[in-house]
């Protein structure tokens, strides 16, 4: 996806590109598309096409009948953002619009590499290593779309607020893992760090069986002490972001009353569903959107 490949296209081809990620986005990522509706509308094609991305890539594991088939995906992507791919790669909306962000807004191309080589690990079984690893991950995924959303919203202007977007970004991310441990877990995917399994005495046979236990529950009480942390670092550079940019940290309030569900009587981590009332999430969003250092 080149500067020179993007210029012939058709506003009727852009316009269903743009609507296809906002689709894709509302059905899989809602609370991503509501806080996305709090941005001013004239950039909310490119923001709907930055997470369509994120989220395209998350789901190849589902897309794929096999690791290897999951690499030549992943493959295909790093190829069409590097203007490597084969044949037409405009003819996959996502891809059209997310190259008529990058372009536009004249984003660099490395940090969607970056995303695509970290999900590499979703493809595989293998426990994530390390806290510091989980960190990592989390900063190249999560903490990447909300700097990218960031670079948008300013429209080629310093956003501000690196180290508030890698903070918010593993405070969401790992919430977001946390939530999705029953799905991973059936699925044979474990992303609590093996460091932390072993202070518990938990195995990863635990996990993916169901079997659970006191280790476990320990082990996710320290995941969201972990996650705390950083939204407490996150509040605390919360000043330096620019005004414009604020609305890419929306969805990061509600990293709270996600935490706050997970702390309730009762919680099992492998069989809790954690869900908020969608009136609740429009409020806290709408209460993080009026607020002078948003959410």
């Amino acid at each position: 996806m080149t500067e020179t490949d993007a210029s012939p296209r058709t506003d009727e081809g852009l316009a269903f590109a743009f609507a296809h990620c906002e689709t894709l986005v509302r059905e899989g990522d809602p609370d991503r598309y509501i806080a996305t509706l709090f941005a001013p509308a004239a950039f909310r094609p490119h923001l709907f096409a930055l997470a369509a991305f994120g989220l395209t890539i998350a789901r190849v594991r589902d897309a794929a009948s096999n690791p290897m088939a999951g690499e030549i995906r992943l493959q295909w992507w790093r190829d069409a953002l590097q203007g490597e791919a084969r044949g037409d790669v405009r003819a996959n909306p996502v891809a059209a619009a997310l190259d008529d962000a990058i372009v536009k807004r004249k984003l660099g191309r490395q940090p969607f590499v970056d995303l695509i080589d970290a999900r590499v690990f979703d493809l595989y079984e293998d426990p994530m290593p390390r806290v510091n690893d989980l960190e990592g991950y989390c900063g190249e995924t999560a903490s990447a779309l909300i700097r990218l959303a960031s670079l948008v919203l300013c429209d080629g202007a310093e956003p501000g607020g690196a180290a508030a977007a890698g903070h918010a970004g593993v405070a969401y991310g790992v919430t977001g893992l946390l939530r999705a441990l029953p799905w991973h877990a059936r699925a044979g995917q474990v992303y609590l760090p093996a460091d932390v399994l072993r202070t518990h005495g938990v195995t990863r046979d635990d996990i993916v069986t169901g079997r659970g236990g006191p280790g476990l529950v320990g082990a996710a009480a320290d995941m969201r002490a972990l996650a705390r942390r950083h939204l407490a670092a996150y509040a605390s550079a919360r000043a330096t972001i620019a005004p414009a940019a604020r609305p890419a940290f929306l969805p990061v309030a509600l990293v709270g009353p996600y935490l706050d569900a997970m702390e309730r009587p009762g919680y099992d981590p492998l069989n809790t569903r954690i869900e908020i009332p969608r009136w609740r999430r429009l409020w806290r969003l709408w209460r993080a959107a009026r607020s002078p250092l948003g959410a």
